[in-house]
């Protein structure tokens, strides 16, 4: 409850009256700390006679109206002098709510003279004959408290703090009424800051407007005014105000800030007021050289250096000019007009300070780089992904650009698109491309980049030249061959070796490692494409084989032992014979079973059951044997099937043909998986008689 700040409250406007009279009681203002020293007993003596105190002596007025309900307790210190003893400080309190106008006051409510010199008041602490209980309020109750040296020539002042839990009245803790801090002129002291502020003053004695300091105090509240004094009484009653004066660097002045309401002319906050001090000081300012640093972004060799940052001195209502050298400095010539951004190599820039005081100093701004982000070029092999050969997957944080720790990196398609920060490659940890160039931007912790290229090469697939398809017959076994050359092996059968050995018919892969890539090769065993016995042609005892598929030259077998590159037998007995084939693969031989019929060569059909007919139906297990004759001329005369039991009369529609020598063909498929077709030609002579 205890402040350190003063408040008072004039509320009345006769001025010629001291402070020393009820009508002009100074009233408190909040529950704030006071301190006075009395001179006289005013400009009315009055009669104090209700209380315990005989007429005033030295004597001060107070009046304050209770905020909230509650005890009110208060200390009064007298001012101590060394070696000065005599002091005795009495009070009285009146009220509620009393008139000064009548000057009748009635009795005190409480009351003490103790005549001890030291601290006397209200307390529900201390104890002893100079102290009284606290006083019991209730909130808007107004009370004076008379307080009155009673040894005047003791010249002393005294201090009064508050306690107790009701509060007073303030218009200064009201945020409706003060919605900014108020600011106390000048800045703290450089060695102690519990002393007053000091304002600088390039030389004193000067005349100075104290009202210049009234908008910066105030900070935007309204409703309040400023008073400045040289005197601590005058700062409290409000007295002798200055406003335009000659000010040194040895008087402490005053200033004084009252509240008015001007909508409510009887509101308990008017007249309420905060005192502050400050002084002047002699001297000019003196700034300071600092040291800038900027990037020196991707080699340029120069930065953009914002000058104003530098701290060359700490009031930021000074002006700072800058120059490229001492001489435009002095000379006022060639001001650098856009020092937020200037660009330059290192160097020494000059700078003017004026206060606002119009003092002025310069000093030096050194400009220099940060460390610079060292960058190298890098390249990144990638193995290229199987359905897109000519791409791969990069991952762009691998490439070794850079050394230096501490440092982010951004990557970009371009080397414009780096420079400008934009299109950014996301995420660059899995980056699908052709073999192409890429830019990283390399920032560090101050900002600084440096721009550097990533080249990306595609690690194609190699395939080996020597792994070829094969082909060998279904029954035989061959070796794959990789070739050498490679970093590893891995075959589809699991082996890890160049060949494999053993290997049948079917597909089989293998992933060939080059490096770090593997590349996947198939390989096909095929099997050889077995020829086929597509028919045969039998004239008498000589057969001709007509063969197909597989792979020329073929070789034929009567016993699948002996074998000749012709496909006709000849010599060849009557009856069932074997064929066996094989093509130039040399795999196991098909074979077939053959038939040569018997041979017919002359009919005669006269009815004596001896030769009359051509009887081929011990041929009728073949499949679809047809029998067929021809004329000289080739025109068919007759065809036995089933039907006719394979045979021939020597007659054509039912009548008997001319004697003569007819030509005939027997045609079938032999029983085997082929149905090879056979045909049998042959000739017959045919004797009717007419």
């Amino acid at each position: 409850m205890r402040k350190l700040l003063l408040f008072f409250i004039l509320i009345t406007s006769q001025l010629f009256y001291s402070q020393s009279d009820c009508i002009t009681a100074i009233p408190v203002c909040g529950n704030s700390d006071i301190s006075y020293n009395p001179s006289s007993s005013g400009a009315i003596q009055e009669a104090t006679s209700g209380s315990c105190l005989g007429m005033e002596n030295y004597s001060v007025w107070y009046v304050f109206t209770a905020a909230t309900s509650g005890t009110i307790e208060f200390t009064i210190n007298p001012d101590t002098i060394p070696g000065v003893t005599h002091y005795d400080y009495d009070f009285a309190v009146y009220g509620p709510n009393i008139d000064c106008t009548t000057w009748d006051f009635g009795n005190s409510i409480s009351c003490n003279y103790s005549g001890t010199s030291g601290p006397t008041g209200l307390s529900s602490t201390q104890t002893g004959s100079q102290w009284n209980a606290p006083l019991q309020v209730i909130a808007g109750e107004v009370y004076y408290v008379l307080i009155d040296n009673y040894i005047p020539t003791s010249n002393l002042g005294f201090s009064l703090t508050w306690g107790g839990t009701a509060t007073l009245t303030s218009a200064f803790n009201d945020p409706a009424l003060t919605p900014n801090p108020f600011i106390t002129p000048g800045v703290p002291n450089a060695t102690d800051p519990t002393l007053p502020n000091e304002i600088l003053k390039c030389a004193l004695p000067m005349q100075f407007d104290f009202t210049t300091l009234t908008s910066g105090i105030l900070n935007g509240n309204p409703n309040f005014t400023v008073t400045y004094h040289d005197v601590n009484n005058d700062a409290i009653t409000g007295a002798n105000p200055l406003t335009t004066t000659t000010i040194n660097g040895t008087t402490l002045y005053y200033y004084r800030i009252k509240y008015l309401d001007p909508a409510n002319p009887t509101n308990p906050a008017n007249g309420c007021f905060q005192t502050g001090k400050f002084k002047f000081k002699q001297g000019n300012i003196v700034a300071k050289n600092a040291t800038l640093q900027a990037c020196n972004n991707n080699g340029a060799g120069t930065g953009t250096f914002n000058l104003t940052t530098a701290d060359v001195f700490g009031d930021p209502t000074a002006t700072k000019k800058y120059y490229p050298t001492l001489a435009d400095l002095n000379a006022g010539t060639n001001e650098i007009t856009n020092p937020t951004a200037y660009v330059s190599a290192p160097k020494t820039i000059y700078v003017k300070v004026t206060s606002v005081e119009g003092c002025t100093a310069s000093s030096t701004i050194t400009l220099s780089f940060f460390p610079v982000v060292v960058v190298t070029p890098a390249s990144l092999e990638s193995c290229f992904i199987e359905g897109a050969i000519t791409t791969a997957s990069f991952d762009l944080t691998q490439a070794n650009v850079t050394s230096q720790t501490g440092i982010t990196k951004r990557f970009f398609t371009s080397q414009a698109n780096a420079l400008a920060g934009t299109n950014e490659i996301i995420p660059a940890t899995n980056y699908i491309t052709t073999g192409t160039d890429v830019y990283v931007r390399v920032t560090n912790n101050d900002g600084c980049y440096a721009i550097t290229k990533i080249t990306l090469k595609v690690l194609p697939p190699v395939k080996s030249s020597v792994l070829k398809d094969k082909t060998i017959c279904q029954e035989d076994k061959t070796t794959l061959d990789a070739g050498s050359g490679f970093d590893g092996y891995e075959w589809s059968t699991g082996a890890t070796t160049q060949t494999i050995s053993n290997v049948g018919v079917g597909a089989y892969w293998v992933k060939l490692k080059t490096g770090k890539c593997f590349t996947l090769q198939q390989v096909h065993v095929y099997a050889s494409q077995q020829p086929v016995i597509a028919s045969i042609d039998i004239t008498n005892n000589t057969i001709t084989v007509n063969a197909s598929g597989g792979t020329a030259p073929y070789k034929y077998s009567l016993d699948g032992i002996n074998w000749q590159d012709s496909n006709v037998f000849t010599g060849l007995p009557r009856g069932e014979s074997k064929i066996f084939l094989k093509d130039s693969f040399d795999c196991n031989p098909i074979q077939i079973q053959v038939t040569v019929p018997n041979l017919v060569n002359a009919i005669t059909p006269n009815g004596d059951n001896v030769n009359d007919e051509v009887d081929y139906s011990a041929l009728a297990y073949k499949k679809n044997l047809l029998f067929v004759v021809y004329n000289r001329y080739g025109n068919k005369i007759y065809e036995a099937d089933k039907i006719r039991n394979f045979k021939w009369n020597g007659t054509s529609g039912g009548k008997k043909i001319p004697t003569g020598t007819y030509w005939y063909t027997i045609t079938w498929n032999e029983n085997d998986k082929n149905n090879t077709q056979t045909k049998y030609d042959g000739w017959v002579l045919v004797k009717n008689r007419e």
